[in-house]
């Protein structure tokens, strides 16, 4: 919970866009969504894994892929907004309209719930 006693989000809703937080871990044993984890500073992000190496960008464009595929979206609508070179990494989820960022802001929380945040 924050100051104003609303739980910690690793992602924001704005009109038609969700934006995401993400801790990325590239070189991983396997691909995985891994839930919201809260960082020391008390931030919330989604920890992913990716087996791609941080190398020209592969480890950005497998997350990026893996967020797609787990939100059910089309890669084009995942883009990374900052964090190209940093562990971590905001993405812009595209939505056609306010009501899809609210779906995928839901699927976002299903998958938080299915996680305990640690």
């Amino acid at each position: 919970m924050n100051t104003q006693g609303e739980p910690l989000s690793a992602w924001s809703v704005a009109g038609s866009e969700v934006r995401l937080f993400v801790r990325a871990s590239p070189r991983a044993s396997r691909d995985a969504v891994e839930g919201v984890k809260l960082l020391s500073d008390g931030r919330a992000v989604l920890a992913v894994r990716v087996r791609a190496v941080a190398d020209k960008g592969a480890a950005n464009a497998a997350v990026a892929a893996l967020l797609a595929a787990t939100l059910g979206l089309v890669k084009s609508d995942v883009r990374l907004v900052s964090g190209a070179t940093a562990r971590l990494k905001t993405f812009l989820l595209g939505a056609r309209d306010d009501a899809g960022a609210q779906a995928i802001a839901a699927r976002l929380a299903d998958m938080a719930g299915a996680c305990r945040l640690e």
